[in-house]
């Protein structure tokens, strides 16, 4: 993983494939990349002919979004923005080359800077802060579930992006974790919480995807218990329980777990 503006790798609200969502910024390289470096670490694009201009690359990103909210990625198009914007197609091109470079605006808009650790920056902290910024990430998908389509596969990122990257790096500094390691306890992270929104969003608005799995499957189960003995004794239990979805909620306490044992194993060895 690189730094700094030429960044063309896994976000932290990023999955770690190799493939791209159609029409969202991929594996770029030449001059696509550059363009939309540029865009995402440069100064705001001075149009070179025309009037003062009355646009800003703020506000065709918020349309995008806006678009994206309503409607999913696929809806937005360079002219439905422009449309909702009230301005002409070849008006946005004054401003940005394409979609790609429009996608990657609304990413690093839509995700804004990472929330302030509501927990001390020290080691003994790093598991409250590891917890919180999980949550904080579900949130944004939650909030703009294109996201999910819009950060896979290695890709030009923003500060504002990164800046969720270097949260994470830097409440395991001090742990004994070497930088690679911190790192990809991001992407593992992020990984979890991407897994949930996806099933979230799968469900439908309000869905509840362990409820409606347990409603879907629980009859089933139980007519064919003699075959699937221990799925049907945990789906009745997870009934009797109220089938509340906390999957989230249990993945990141056992990578929490898994952090917190090696951490604890580097420093005893350290200190033998």
């Amino acid at each position: 993983m690189s730094n700094g503006s030429s960044s063309n790798s896994r976000g932290a609200t990023g999955s770690g494939s190799g493939s791209r969502a159609s029409g969202t910024p991929g594996r770029g390289s030449g001059s696509g990349a550059s363009a939309t470096a540029q865009l995402l670490w440069g100064p705001a694009p001075t149009p070179t002919r025309g009037p003062k201009p009355a646009l800003s690359l703020d506000r065709i990103a918020r349309a995008g979004i806006e678009i994206a909210d309503a409607e999913g990625l696929g809806a937005v198009s360079m002219q439905r923005v422009a449309g909702l914007l009230d301005y002409t197609k070849m008006s946005l091109y004054r401003y940005l080359p394409g979609k790609a470079e429009l996608v990657a605006l609304m990413v690093e808009t839509a995700v804004g800077e990472p929330a302030e650790p509501a927990r001390p920056v020290e080691p003994s902290g790093w598991r409250g802060q590891l917890l919180d910024w999980s949550h904080h990430l579900a949130d944004a998908f939650a909030a703009h579930p294109w996201l999910l389509d819009a950060t896979v596969g290695p890709r030009p990122m923003g500060p504002r992006e990164l800046a969720w990257l270097e949260q994470v790096v830097a409440a395991l500094d001090g742990t004994g974790l070497t930088g690679p390691e911190r790192m990809d306890a991001a992407m593992l992270l992020a990984g979890h919480v991407r897994s949930i929104a996806e099933q979230s969003r799968a469900a439908g608005p309000g869905g509840a995807p362990e409820s409606e799995m347990l409603a879907a499957l629980g009859g089933l189960l139980q007519e064919h218990a003699d075959r699937f003995p221990a799925l049907a004794a945990a789906t009745r239990e997870a009934a009797a329980e109220g089938g509340q979805d906390e999957a989230l909620a249990f993945g990141l306490d056992r990578i929490l777990d898994g952090l917190d044992a090696l951490i604890t194993r580097r420093s005893r060895s350290a200190g033998s």
